[in-house]
C-alpha cells in the first residue's frame, strides 16, 4: 500500500480504559466515541480494559494509534495491572518504535513517569475546563499564532507531572503536554475526549477534593458551570489524528 493510499484509509485506534471498577466506564467509552467520531466519523475504535481483564492489551501492529487513557488509580502504585500497563507501554516503545502513543491524564502521568518524570500531589486539584498556555513549541505543533497561545480542556486530576520526562518537549506550560523528540509519543494532562456530559458524572469528587459539604449547591453549581465551558477538544483531536498519520517520526519538535 502506498503512503497516499494509507492516508486515505480510516485510522485504527486502540484505546486503553484504565479505570478500576469504575461505575462510569461505559460513559467514558461513549465519550471517546462521541469526541473522536465528531472529527473522524470513519475512525475504527477498539477498546481494552487492562484494569479489569488481565492482559487485555492491543496488538500494536493492528493499530495506527494507541491511546493510554485516564484512571482512578495512582500510577505510582505497584498493583499488578498497573505494572502490566507500564510493561505494555515500554514494550511498544522498544519493539514498535514508529508506533504512535497518546497518553491522556493518567496516561500522561504514567508515560511521563516511565521516562523519568516525578509525579506530585496537587495542593489544589483541577475540575472543569481550564486554560493552559502553549509554549513556542506548542504553538508550532498546533499551528497557532504566538499571540493565540491558550488551550482550553476539561481537567479532572489531583496529581500532576512535577518534572519533565527525558527526551520530550513541553507543548503546554506547567508540564501539561509533551511530545517526544522522535515524534512518536504525545501526552496531555487534560481530557480532549471529555464533554460536559461525561465530566459531570464525577462532579461529586469536588466534595472530597475541596472539602465541600455534599449539599453545598452553590459550590457544586460553580464547578458544573466550569465543566460546561467551551473547550478545544475537537481541535486537539484533529491535530492528534493528523499527527497519527505522519510518516516520519524523526521530525519531532524540540524546544
Amino acid at each position: 500500500m502506498s503512503p497516499a493510499d494509507d492516508n486515505d484509509r480510516p485510522l485504527r485506534i486502540a484505546i486503553l480504559l484504565n479505570s478500576y471498577r469504575s461505575p462510569f466506564i461505559a460513559e467514558i467509552h461513549d465519550s471517546y466515541v462521541r469526541s473522536i467520531g465528531a472529527v473522524a466519523p470513519d475512525a475504527v475504535l477498539s477498546f481494552f480494559y487492562p484494569a479489569e481483564k488481565a492482559d487485555d492489551f492491543p496488538d500494536p501492529s493492528d493499530f495506527d494509534l494507541i491511546v493510554v487513557g485516564g484512571s482512578n488509580a495512582d500510577p505510582r502504585k505497584k498493583h499488578e495491572w498497573i505494572l502490566r500497563v507500564h510493561k505494555f507501554i515500554l514494550d511498544v516503545v522498544a519493539n514498535h518504535p514508529r508506533k504512535k502513543l497518546c497518553g491522556i491524564c493518567w496516561g500522561h502521568q504514567t508515560i511521563s513517569m516511565l521516562f523519568g518524570a516525578e509525579l506530585v500531589d496537587m495542593e489544589t486539584p483541577e475540575l472543569g475546563v481550564t486554560e493552559a498556555k502553549l509554549t513556542p513549541a506548542g504553538c508550532r505543533f498546533f499551528a497557532r499564532q504566538s499571540g493565540d497561545g491558550v488551550v482550553l480542556l476539561q481537567q479532572h486530576h489531583r496529581r500532576a507531572v512535577g518534572t519533565p520526562p527525558r527526551g520530550f518537549s513541553e507543548l503546554l506550560v506547567g508540564n501539561q503536554c509533551f511530545l517526544s523528540h522522535n515524534n512518536t509519543i504525545l501526552t496531555f494532562q487534560g481530557h480532549p475526549e471529555k464533554d460536559a456530559r461525561c465530566a459531570r458524572l464525577r462532579i461529586r469528587d469536588a466534595t472530597r477534593w475541596f472539602g465541600l459539604e455534599g449539599d453545598d449547591k452553590a459550590a457544586l453549581a460553580y464547578i458544573e458551570q466550569a465543566m460546561e465551558r467551551p473547550h478545544d477538544g475537537a481541535e486537539i483531536w484533529r491535530r492528534v489524528l493528523d499527527w497519527a498519520r505522519e510518516q516520519h517520526p524523526s521530525h519531532g519538535i524540540r524546544l
